[in-house]
């Protein structure tokens, strides 16, 4: 018996069902939230579920991480007045936007609630981790600045400091850890809670469920095998899920996904060492971001962004709310560059909702892409490293 993650389309739901989910149920005449569950399944069970038609996906629980920082050479950044190099970046300081009446989630470690960055925000929080709400790993509330946080000290942190309810789904233990059980749980959460963006700075931890394996006495060739197999079900199961996602704009607004393309490329040991987008970020359907850096000629790429994301955002010595001291500190990563990217979302939800255009996800999504910019980039800049461009607010 194996612990295993399942999904399914509750719009199909039968009362008798003994899977059902009565919170997830809806009617065939209504849109279709997923539906997610967890079981103990033998090989029996998985041929058995592979014949409901309800069941869109079945996958192994897997483990994940934060993406963690990276270090930078030279100084960090320190506290000024004003907005931060990436709300100028991404012009969010001269938009008319501020991200008013739009829901974002955050899905990460938590958040410290307390942090004055987050004063007068609604703060909604979710524990999927087991290990209790707030943030004790910082990563959370670091990105939760940067999507919505109000000013500090006079420096302006937030992309979108209108937004005034924050969904905060704790995906991930105080040790930077968790499951792919908890990131599905926490989109399905999100969904339900109405969030127009949710934002997900974590990847799928693949060197641990090999070392998990080799634990447990499997060969190290097997232990690789059967990971990947493993990785494979999960990207099945969150293209399925994205799936779903994409179909809410049939019967409502829908919510776009943003998710960090990850930091293990080492361009600095040598160009070619390039790793494309890890999962999430590389379901169909999710917002992939890139990390961009400031650069004597103009933005450059981060040398630890992986390749071929979607778009591309602020994420080298980007300064937002510190954990525990009501401070700031500066960290760098895809994990920055994502909610600079869905903070730029929420603008375009809020610029949408003032126009004609139809308030649904694939249209701001298509407006945000299409708005990204490349001349803020460097000479040089390749494609497939940024995406369309740098992200820009409306």
């Amino acid at each position: 018996m194996s612990h295993y993650t399942v999904l399914r389309d509750m719009s199909l739901a039968r009362p008798a069902d003994p899977w059902r989910g009565a919170a997830a149920e809806r009617g065939p005449s209504g849109p279709a939230v997923p539906s997610v569950e967890t079981a103990e399944l033998d090989r029996s069970d998985l041929r058995e579920l592979t014949r409901d038609p309800e069941v869109r996906a079945v996958a192994p629980v897997i483990p994940t991480s934060l993406i963690f920082p990276v270090p930078t050479a030279g100084p960090a950044a320190t506290a000024v007045p004003g907005p931060t190099w990436g709300v100028t970046a991404v012009g969010a300081d001269v938009s008319a936007r501020t991200g008013a009446g739009v829901t974002v989630a955050v899905l990460d470690t938590g958040i410290d609630a307390a942090h004055p960055a987050f004063a007068g925000v609604e703060v909604v929080e979710e524990d999927f981790s087991g290990s209790g709400n707030g943030d004790r790993q910082g990563h959370g509330t670091h990105c939760a600045g940067t999507v919505l946080g109000r000013d500090v000290g006079g420096t302006r942190i937030g992309v979108a400091p209108g937004v005034s309810r924050a969904l905060i789904g704790k995906v991930l233990g105080d040790d930077g850890g968790g499951t792919s059980e908890m990131i599905f749980r926490g989109i399905q959460w999100a969904l339900e809670q109405g969030a127009r963006v949710t934002s997900m700075s974590l990847g799928f931890d693949f060197p641990g469920l090999v070392q998990r394996l080799v634990d447990d006495g499997w060969p190290a060739d097997l232990a690789t095998s059967a990971a990947l197999e493993g990785y494979r079900a999960n990207l099945r199961m969150f293209d399925a899920l994205m799936g779903l996602v994409r179909s809410q704009a049939a019967f409502g607004p829908g919510m776009i996904l943003v998710a960090a393309a990850g930091n293990e490329s080492r361009r600095t040991v040598d160009p070619d060492y390039e790793i494309g987008v890890s999962l999430p970020a590389a379901a169909d359907g999710v917002v992939s971001a890139g990390a961009l850096a400031q650069g004597a000629q103009g933005l450059e790429i981060a040398p630890f962004s992986n390749t071929f994301p979607g778009i591309a955002g602020p994420g080298v010595d980007v300064l937002s709310a510190e954990a525990g001291t009501g401070g700031l500190v500066s960290l760098s990563g895809t994990s920055m560059a994502t909610p600079h990217v869905a903070g730029v979302a929420a603008l375009w939800w809020e610029e949408v909702g003032t126009s004609a255009l139809p308030y649904r996800a694939d249209t701001v999504a298509a407006r945000m892409l299409a708005r990204a910019d490349v001349t803020a980039l460097a000479p040089g800049v390749d494609v497939a490293d940024r995406g369309v461009g740098l992200v820009r607010a409306p």
